[in-house]
């Protein structure tokens, strides 16, 4: 086994937990930080399938080399990631792997044959035949109390073959019925055995693969519903890389290349309510696993550089929380997650995943513990303004605090917050969260009137979400200033002059502003002509001084649906003239 040490690599983009890397990097905030996975280089140049049987605490890897004369094997692993056994094929090279429901016998695809093993002793002890050699590779699951496997009569353009469902009776294959063009892949439940589904590769010779799902109770198989995904044009098909079921058999989930991880009701394959969300930009799907216990999903990417190739979350969308983000860049533990390279032990305590490098002829596994315990938060206290009345077009902070049960991250987490106004919903930028709890979202208001902030933690492996809080504030539009230069004292049928600038908080006053301007003095009050104001907010008032004694000249801005309106006023005192 193959540990390197801790080290930082790349951007960081999400929290990071004490899940254990020297194989990955934890993405997290605002630096990378590597955790503490057991790797092990695995002693292949090609995958082809990998098994847990967490009752032995074996992990079961076979490769995909296909030659009758290749004397390869199943390697064997315990979950320390050390290797302690090696099931040699005397029928030339093995592939698809399946354990059975109780644990006791593993069934492995060998060259002419499906071959049994005993998990205790590793024993070969029966096989069923096969109508054809293997050379293109087969897939195995054990279902219904009945190992089944796919098959291609051919051992050239295997991508392009027809691939056909075999069960076995008295030792010998027995057709299905079902089959499909490319290559058909399998998922099975641990707590609905009886449940089989199965999905067809997208290939030359299947444009528009399809889904389907099986019960496995009976002596044939039923097939429930199916589905396909291209459009009367042919776009948005299916390019499929693997499958699995939900502990209880009610969700699928598929890694879809080309459109992401797709999450399905498996009573009809009909897309599931709430979805995950995607993958991170650059990434392809390439592999997907529940955990047995029902609590965790994980999901495995192609991906390059410090993109996430593996992400880890609660398997219930609906909880909403955020998934934990590894990224395999070394040269020492793979690149990305291989298709159909990830399973998790029955328990949920480790995710087993193999890796592969960016020429696909290394291979690793990664054991990961992610942490068991959930742990509950909530946000504390009153949420609270900086300003205390907010402006529209001005920074404003809201104040709040965020109460994690249980151990604390290794890194801040954070909280989200949207604003809901007459502009309809933003979507603010994530804020940390310091060690003490508090935070402060911050936002620019873009409309005048009220405004409701919703505050969301959405949660981590260890800690769920927590219940959203709303704080309801008003808006009130940006203050406008005016201010007046003007002389104390003129004479009688003097020119007067008056200087002033007109300023605003918030967004940039519009072009194009007028001002109105009065006089008064002992005579009355009287509209002057309205003064332009500059782009730089300045502007110039003449008059002429008519009347002896006080004269005061007002000045006034309207305010537009941004600004409020100001005024101001200048006293000039007019003596008579020499």
């Amino acid at each position: 086994m193959n540990r390197s040490g801790h080290r930082k690599r790349g951007i960081a983009t999400l929290l990071a937990l004490a899940l254990g890397g020297a194989g990955l990097t934890v993405l997290a905030a605002p630096a990378a930080h590597a955790a503490d996975d057991d790797v092990a280089k695995l002693p292949i140049s090609s995958f082809s399938s990998m098994v847990v049987d967490s009752a032995h605490e074996r992990v079961y890897i076979s490769d995909d080399t296909r030659t009758t004369s290749s004397k390869s094997a199943v390697h064997v692993y315990n979950f320390q990631g050390q290797k302690v056994a090696e099931l040699p094929s005397s029928n030339g090279s093995v592939g698809g792997m399946a354990l059975a429901h109780d644990g006791s016998k593993l069934y492995v695809s060998e060259m002419y044959r499906i071959s049994a093993y005993d998990t205790d002793t590793y024993a070969k002890t029966t096989h069923t035949a096969t109508n054809n050699s293997g050379q293109c590779g087969r897939q195995v699951a054990y279902a219904g109390g009945k190992v089944w496997h796919t098959d291609i009569g051919y051992t050239t353009l295997c991508e392009e073959r027809q691939s056909y469902l075999y069960g076995s009776v008295n030792g010998a294959p027995s057709y299905t019925g079902w089959e499909g063009a490319g290559r058909l892949h399998f998922a099975t439940a641990s707590r609905a055995p009886d449940v089989l589904a199965m999905g067809q590769t997208l290939s030359p010779g299947g444009s528009n693969p399809y889904l389907t799902v099986f019960d496995s109770s009976g002596d044939t198989l039923v097939r429930g519903p199916q589905r396909r995904f291209a459009d009367s044009a042919g776009a948005g098909a299916l390019d499929l890389k693997d499958l699995a079921l939900s502990a209880d058999g009610s969700r699928l989930a598929v890694a879809d290349a080309a459109h992401g991880t797709r999450l399905l009701d498996a009573a009809d394959l009909s897309d599931a309510a709430k979805q995950y969300q995607p993958l991170p930009e650059g990434a392809k799907a390439s592999a997907v696993a529940f955990s047995a216990d029902g609590t965790y999903i994980a999901r495995g990417a192609t991906a390059t550089g410090s993109t996430a190739d593996l992400l880890i979350q609660r398997a219930d969308p609906d909880q909403g929380t955020g998934a934990l983000e590894f990224a395999f860049e070394g040269e020492l533990d793979g690149a990305r997650v291989t298709p159909r390279g990830l399973e998790w032990s029955e328990d949920g305590s480790r995710l087993f995943a193999v890796t592969t490098n960016a020429s696909g002829n290394g291979y690793w596994l990664h054991v990961i513990q992610p942490p068991a315990a959930q742990y509950d938060s909530r946000f504390t206290g009153t949420l609270s303004t900086t300003p205390g009345t907010p402006v529209v077009g001005e920074p404003l902070g809201i104040r709040g605090r965020l109460e994690l049960d249980g151990p604390a991250p290794a890194e801040p987490v954070k909280v989200s917050a949207v604003r809901h106004d007459a502009d309809g919903d933003r979507t603010l930028a994530p804020v940390e969260v310091s060690a003490d709890g508090t935070f402060t979202v911050l936002d620019v208001p873009s409309a005048v009137g009220e405004a409701t902030y919703t505050l969301s933690f959405l949660g981590d492996v260890t800690h769920r979400p927590a219940e959203d809080v709303n704080l309801q504030v008003a808006v009130a539009k940006a203050p406008t200033a005016l201010t007046l230069t003007a002389p104390a004292e003129t004479t009688k049928n003097q020119s007067v002059e008056i200087t002033g600038t007109l300023t605003g908080q918030g967004r940039a006053l519009p072009p194009g502003i007028t001002l109105s301007v009065q006089r008064a003095d002992k005579k009355g009050t009287y509209v002057l002509t309205s003064a332009a104001v500059a782009a730089d907010g300045t502007f110039r008032i003449n008059d002429l001084a008519s009347v002896r004694g006080q004269v005061v000249y007002t000045v006034a801005y309207a305010g537009d649906d941004l600004h409020s309106a100001s005024t101001a006023s200048a006293t000039v005192r007019v003596r008579a003239a020499l």
